[in-house]
């Protein structure tokens, strides 16, 4: 079997920590190039992984080299380097968030489906062992009916760990379009929606910048979230969290309430309303701390979707829900309204 070839477009933080490295590491991949704006950034990392250098990305997928892309850029380039690439007839794995409206999102799904090239959002929270456990213990009844739930991402901020630090892209409006809400909000809505099994349909938010004085855009948000069912309760993001990074989410249901990634030994924690409690080690969760989990399975999910031909885990349409979710917490903060999603 030939191996798939790819490039990784953004030569950033997460391309250099999880993206590039687990492609190297998967048996079916060539890396065939690197793509970045910064050209000294994008020749250093090409000669780490011995692949061309591209300073362009129109130039590289029009170049016939690759069948596969990863688009690890600020957020107001993922839709139009996916879109291009859909076109050019390559495999997209977008980051997240994967646009900045839902007409960039639209666009970009209505390209794959035009193309019939894959597209895949990196929503890595569904892969944790500890998530996809609580998701099954849920969906077999186990837990009863669920009543509210938590859920919390926050660390000191991207500029601990990205390439450029407190001048990056993130911080930036024009480029990110939004800040710890995009870049951890996103996430945690996608993990509600996928662990719940229900769409969310109404958000009412507060939305600031209180840690950042250097930045436009959001460091702390708090959502308050309503899912189809009437299950209701509360998302936190942030980038104030200045010791310990926090990656947890409960779930209060009927019959046992479900602490995930709330302990630092146990992944998952059941509370049973009859007293019984059950610990489940399913390992570490992937972060930016070390001894996070070292792979986050979103490449690997890419890969085998494009060499066997199945469907993507996450598609541009789940991807597309999860970003939804977030321009209606903007919308709710910005009106002091209570948003319905799925009207908007």
């Amino acid at each position: 079997m030939e191996k798939l070839r790819v490039a990784v477009i953004g030569c950033g933080s997460i391309a250099q920590h999880r993206h590039l490295p687990e492609y190297k590491s998967n048996k079916n991949v060539e890396l065939i190039a690197v793509c970045d704006i910064n050209e000294e950034r994008a020749l250093v990392v090409a000669e780490k992984y011995g692949v061309k250098a591209y300073t362009n990305y129109e130039e590289l997928v029009s170049s016939g080299s690759v069948d596969a892309v990863s688009v690890c850029t600020p957020n107001y380039l993922h839709a139009p380097i996916s879109i291009a690439a859909l076109k050019a007839g390559i495999h997209v794995l977008c980051e997240k968030p994967m646009a900045t409206s839902k007409d960039e999102a639209e666009a970009m799904i209505a390209a794959s489906q035009e193309s019939g090239k894959k597209l895949m959002i990196g929503h890595n929270q569904r892969f944790v062992p500890s998530h996809q456990k609580a998701r099954q213990l849920i969906q077999s009844g186990e837990i009863g009916k669920i009543y509210s739930f938590r859920t919390a991402f926050g660390h000191g901020g991207p500029e601990g760990w990205s390439v450029e630090g407190k001048e990056g892209w993130f911080f930036q409006k024009d480029k990110a379009f939004v800040g710890a809400m995009g870049d951890l909000g996103v996430h945690k809505a996608d993990l509600l929606r996928y662990i719940l099994g229900e769409e969310i349909t109404e958000v009412g938010s507060f939305v600031e910048t209180s840690a950042k004085d250097f930045a436009d855009v959001d460091d702390n948000a708090v959502c308050v979230l309503k899912t189809e069912s009437g299950i209701i309760g509360t998302l936190a993001a942030s980038w104030a969290y200045v010791s310990k990074e926090d990656n947890s989410t409960i779930i209060y249901g009927e019959k046992a309430i479900l602490r995930l990634e709330d302990d630092p030994v146990n992944s998952l924690v059941v509370q049973y309303a009859n007293g019984e409690v059950v610990n489940y080690q399913l390992g570490k969760i992937q972060s930016n701390e070390a001894g996070g989990q070292n792979t986050s399975h979103v490449i690997n999910k890419f890969v085998d979707a494009v060499v066997l031909d199945q469907e993507v885990p996450v598609s541009g349409e789940e991807g597309m829900k999860s970003l939804e979710v977030i321009l209606a917490a903007l919308e709710s903060n910005e009106t002091k309204q209570i948003v319905r999603v799925k009207e908007r």
